[in-house]
């Protein structure tokens, strides 16, 4: 995935203005795609340059002007073809600094790497967490009548998520036994 089809994903709901697509992308997308809020509005702009939405400018007097994005056609066209592609190989190519430390943690002393996987189960335990603020977004908006039928798919991004976290603890665990043994 990219930003960008995340963005043409969230704006195929419906106009925001770039501080709501930064708060719902934030509260719905954040825990399995990080985007900082500089990164979310220069893909605001390039892909209204590429025709895939359009702005309006909001002129207000008590507060800051704003701007209303909306998807075009061609938006939705390129959103549609990005979801009709069936290519997963670069799901199954990890790139983690934390597998790499894992690769060359025999240069560190066995307790210091004990240490390092209790860090990573105490990460994942606060990412699990996370988790239910996904949840609670998720419950929120399914509430609504239009979004009923979308909210299965966004449980699914939850599910796997917690599946991942899941499996991530069993491995922690499982290493911190090995490397136990060894001392």
């Amino acid at each position: 995935m990219s930003l960008k089809h995340g963005l043409l994903g969230l704006l195929n709901y419906g106009e925001m203005t770039g501080y709501e697509l930064d708060r719902t992308f934030n509260g719905s997308l954040d825990f399995f795609w990080k985007a900082q809020t500089s990164q979310i509005y220069r893909e605001l702009n390039h892909m209204e340059k590429s025709g895939w939405l359009t702005s309006k400018t909001v002129f207000q007097t008590e507060r800051p002007n704003k701007r209303i994005y909306s998807l075009t056609d061609s938006g939705r066209t390129e959103l549609h073809n990005w979801l009709l592609e069936n290519n997963f190989d670069s799901e199954f190519q990890t790139r983690s600094t934390f597998l790499m430390k894992i690769f060359f943690s025999d240069q560190k002393n066995i307790k210091e790497n004990i240490e390092m996987f209790r860090a990573y189960k105490k990460k994942c335990l606060s990412e699990l967490k996370n988790l239910e603020k996904a949840n609670n977004n998720i419950k929120f908006y399914s509430e609504r009548e239009e979004e009923k039928g979308k909210s299965i798919y966004w449980n699914l991004t939850v599910l796997f998520g917690e599946k991942h976290l899941k499996t991530s603890l069993e491995f922690a665990d499982e290493a911190i036994k090995i490397l136990e043994e060894l001392l």
